[in-house]
């Protein structure tokens, strides 16, 4: 590896870790009933449980396009589907969301039964 994509990657690797801290702050969690509205607008993007909100927000932000669309074929981010869309509005689901403009990350974190964690 060449010194200059050495140091291209440190840079990018800097520009992530400060990415990520910043989004990690903006995390929130909301009712998909506070969310339709935007599901409607076409800028939700779900993102699969066995991935990293924070860190899947900061590749789109830092414009990270091998990873988003590795992501994309795998079907681990993807707009939010009228299917879960009519089931979160069925259970009011909660979800944790970061906001990466102009899109709306979501991921929904399935509960698992008490019987299940032992």
């Amino acid at each position: 590896m060449t010194n200059r994509r050495i140091t291209e990657r440190m840079m990018n690797e800097k520009i992530l870790a400060s990415l990520r801290m910043e989004l990690n702050l903006q995390t929130a969690q909301m009712r998909w009933t506070e969310l339709a509205r935007y599901f409607a607008g076409g800028t939700l993007i779900s993102v699969a449980p066995e991935l990293d909100l924070v860190d899947v927000g900061a590749r789109i932000a830092a414009d990270d396009k091998a990873s988003v669309q590795n992501w994309m074929q795998a079907e681990r981010v993807h707009r939010v589907s009228d299917a879960q869309a009519m089931q979160w509005l069925a259970e009011d689901t909660l979800l944790w969301t970061v906001v990466v403009k102009p899109w709306i990350l979501v991921q929904h974190e399935p509960r698992v039964p008490p019987d299940a964690a032992h």
